[in-house]
């Protein structure tokens, strides 16, 4: 008789829409117990890397990775990479490298991210964002000019979720000349950037994005946070 491992790595092969999730049961258990237990971890890793590579069903492979999403190494950014472009499993893969621990995985989606299209750009752009991947600013700048405008609107909020000086001075070069489409979602953006700066220590930066915020021409709201964070900031 199959240990219970192998015979739910052996049940995978048949997984898909509608089966029992019961089968699956000793591989959650074997990611669970291989946590604190780097050897057992790479093993099970590299076990997972090999079904996934079968390309079984879908929802086969984005049961993989989500279990590479809570033991992957540095050895998983690869296979996820690959998947970025697969419209059905691109969120998996991206919520994968997204919660990785591993710099690469920032690395990794900058490289991809010219060679995506639509949604799937569009989730890379928020990965890179919510990762706060400073050497991922060049990149977003570029796509600040993208036709469409919800990849314009993806790369401004990342740059705000960055906040960097860098990121601020793009969003403020990019004030004159963002569509009016683009207008809120940059107002906003560049509020968050300030606040990001202001938790980490840079006040003038801030404190420059502030006074762009204040003026008549921004969301009401806007205007007022920025207002309030001049009023209270102490001279930088």
């Amino acid at each position: 008789m199959p240990a219970p491992i192998d015979a739910a790595f052996e049940a995978l092969k048949s997984y898909g829409p509608g089966s029992s999730r019961a089968a699956l049961l000793p591989i959650d258990e074997a990611v669970v117990s291989a946590l604190p237990d780097p050897p057992a971890r790479l093993a099970l890793e590299r076990r997972l890397l090999a079904a996934l590579a079968l390309g079984e069903s879908v929802v086969a492979q984005e049961y993989l990775c989500q279990k590479l999403t809570l033991i992957g190494s540095e050895l998983s950014l690869p296979a996820l990479a690959a998947l970025l472009d697969r419209p059905a499993l691109a969120t998996a893969a991206r919520n994968a490298l997204e919660a990785s621990p591993h710099p690469l995985a920032s690395q990794v989606l900058r490289e991809r991210l010219p060679q995506l299209n639509g949604l799937a750009q569009i989730g890379a752009i928020q990965s890179l964002g919510i990762r706060r991947d400073p050497a991922s600013v060049p990149a977003l700048v570029v796509l600040l000019a993208a036709p469409a405008p919800e990849i314009s609107r993806a790369a401004v909020t990342a740059l705000g979720e960055i906040g960097t000086p860098a990121a601020a001075q793009a969003l403020r070069a990019f004030q004159p000349r963002a569509p009016g489409v683009l207008r809120a979602a940059l107002a906003d953006a560049c509020l968050l950037c300030a606040e990001r700066l202001t938790a980490t220590g840079q006040r003038a930066e801030a404190q420059s994005l502030y006074r762009l915020l204040a003026n008549a021409s921004q969301p009401r709201h806007v205007q007022d946070a920025a207002a309030r964070s001049l009023a209270v900031a102490p001279k930088p």
